[in-house]
């Protein structure tokens, strides 16, 4: 067969019924049956019109003849319109950074140059004209590792003389690598793999390269304590520790168009730690919750966090430099890890065929520095990493800085992979990945850092102790408590761990989760007072204070249930809250239950 879909071959016995001939060839063609037209010369002049029943032996074919396959063109309809890549882009909801990133001009802003611009302070020339955000010099000079996602997005469309998206010619200039075998074979007829492969069902060969781009550019911390308070569980075990980071997506104007992730809490799930490793509990049955309160919270999963140290037995509270160039950075199964992570947080875009590409995710490791200090190291995988994970083409090997190509089998088909290095001579050659491949062609580093001048979202002076931390710290309401009576309401509940808990023990109905949650966003001092005179509100003071001591420290406003003697100038005699009706005791100058003043 020869169409304009390409050339196939079909089987059929003389003694079959020309409307087999023609379903065969519409199957492997993957065409319309009724819109064939079937001749026996490449001039369309020898036309095959047999009455259907008749057998395919009376047309005189032979074995090896050849038939010419012309086809009509189907009509375009609504439902195929709705298909198109402008349709597609239009439907996708991206975030909201990308969204206010595409709005931005984005280049590079350069001023008079005093020795080559001949020109006046309004004119502009090569030497004073803005730079584009990719530009390879400009990034050098800056030390700009990777260019930004944004940069990256306009670098193909200006290169691809992409489309606008609102254009019927729009064509997504990202695409996701597929690595697996396109079973049926979308162009001949051959069955299908391990019995046949061809250049339409075959994926192309793996060439690894670093990559030039990165989804996020710089991880910042909102505080220092946060990451104290982290690193405390393995200060006072020696035992690895793991936790997720919750924060928000921000420019970071430090790169063109760059994205920055800001994280403004950890949340450390159930774990079994070691002193050489850790297992994490899968699934997390309070995972749900946690997201759910992020989201409230108008925070997202940015990434993930775990410890790699080892005491160097010194005595000088020094650690073992243990992750450096001439050993590995991430191990294989730590990128396979970081690979699946990133699967499940994709970035939606516009930009893409599929409406998706790649992930902010971001994987830190603390570990030990050349000093013997501790220090974070940031990282994402490859794009490339994420296809090789997700289509099972690599797996961890012993060697840690080493990644395994698995091998081809005929159940799974593995592509090749090749990847390139200077040798001895210092000449870049090409090699077979066979069967293993150095991880650091996986590798997107991620810049960290603090804030020059915090401002946290979560401000209170007293953490709250973290959860699934078993036989170091305990979460119950005696603790809970105490806790809020350490302060104003408006700065115990500014707390991420303080909120889980409130959320998660099932006594505040969810107009008060609510409330408590205004409280921790805003610091708002009527939302403090709206929750104070709640019921369920009322009820947790309550079961908090006959679950254990409440240790009373002075309070200057609202408060979540503490005595304090300071407001008024106490009391001598017991008194009932003109608010809750609580019965207090002499000397109290607010409520025990509602935390408000006697007033």
């Amino acid at each position: 067969l020869r169409s304009a879909e390409g050339q196939a071959r079909v089987e059929i016995d003389a003694s079959e019924d020309i409307t087999a001939l023609r379903n065969k060839i519409a199957k492997t063609l993957n065409l319309q049956e009724e819109t064939l037209v079937i001749s026996a010369d490449d001039q369309g002049t020898r036309i095959i019109q047999v009455p259907p029943g008749a057998p395919v032996g009376d047309l005189g074919l032979r074995h090896g003849d050849i038939l010419y396959i012309a086809f009509k063109r189907a009509e375009v309809r609504e439902g195929d319109l709705q298909k198109s890549p402008a349709h597609l882009a239009a439907s996708v909801k991206q975030d909201a950074i990308d969204d206010l990133l595409e709005k931005q001009d984005g280049t590079i802003k350069r001023g008079r140059d005093p020795t080559f611009c001949k020109h006046g302070a309004s004119g502009m020339c090569e030497y004073c004209i803005p730079l584009q955000p990719w530009d390879a010099k400009h990034l050098d000079e800056n030390k700009i590792k990777h260019m930004s996602f944004h940069a990256y997005i306009r670098q193909l469309a200006d290169k691809n003389k992409t489309a606008p998206i609102t254009s019927s010619q729009y064509l997504p200039p990202l695409d996701e690598a597929d690595l697996k075998v396109k079973i049926p074979c979308p162009g001949t007829g051959h069955d299908s793999w391990p019995a046949g492969i061809c250049t339409k069902c075959q994926p192309g060969a793996v060439i690894l390269q670093r990559q030039n781009f990165r989804m996020v550019d710089h991880i910042e911390f909102e505080t220092a304590g946060m990451i104290e308070n982290f690193l405390k569980y393995w200060r006072s075990t020696g035992i690895q520790r793991f936790g997720y980071l919750y924060g928000r997506y921000e420019p970071y104007s430090e790169v063109p168009l760059g994205v920055k992730a800001v994280v403004s809490a950890i949340y450390e799930p159930p774990q079994d730690g070691s002193y050489d490793g850790l297992q994490l509990a899968i699934p997390n049955d309070d995972e749900g919750a946690v997201d759910k309160m992020a989201n409230q919270l108008d925070l997202v999963k940015v990434g993930m966090i775990y410890t790699d140290l080892t005491d160097d037995g010194t005595g000088k509270g020094t650690v073992l430099y243990k992750r450096h160039g001439d050993s590995y950075f991430l191990s294989s199964a730590e990128c396979i890890f970081a690979a699946e992570a990133q699967h499940k947080y994709p970035v939606a875009t516009k930009w893409s065929a599929t409406g998706k590409f790649g992930s902010r995710f971001v994987t830190c490791v603390m570990s030990g520095t050349a000093e013997g200090g501790i220090d974070i190291s940031s990282f994402q995988v490859s794009n490339t990493a994420m296809a090789m994970t997700r289509d099972d083409v690599i797996e961890a090997s012993v060697e840690p800085s080493l990644m395994r190509v698995k091998q081809l089998t005929n159940e799974h088909y593995v592509p090749e992979v090749f990847y390139k290095y200077k040798n001895n001579y210092g000449i870049m050659v090409q090699d077979a990945a066979r069967p293993t491949f150095p991880v650091e062609y996986l590798l997107v580093t991620v810049t960290h850092g603090f804030p020059q001048t915090p401002s946290p979202l979560f401000t209170s002076a007293n953490p709250f102790p973290i959860e699934n931390r078993v036989g170091i710290e305990s979460q119950s309401m005696s603790i809970l408590g105490r806790h809020l009576n350490k302060g104003k309401l408006t700065d115990s509940l500014s707390d991420f761990h303080a909120l889980l808990y409130l959320a998660g023990v099932g006594i505040l109905d969810q107009t008060s989760v609510d409330l408590a949650i205004q409280v921790a966003k805003t610091h708002g001092e009527d939302f403090a007072i709206q929750l104070a005179h709640s019921d369920s509100w009322q009820t947790l003071m309550m079961i908090a204070k006959e679950s254990g001591p409440v240790a009373s420290l002075p309070s200057g406003s609202i408060g979540g249930g503490a005595d304090s003697s300071t407001a008024r100038g106490g009391n001598a005699a017991p008194w009932a809250c003109r608010f809750c009706t609580f019965s207090n005791k002499a000397g109290a100058g607010s409520c025990e239950m509602c935390g408000l003043p006697n007033e």
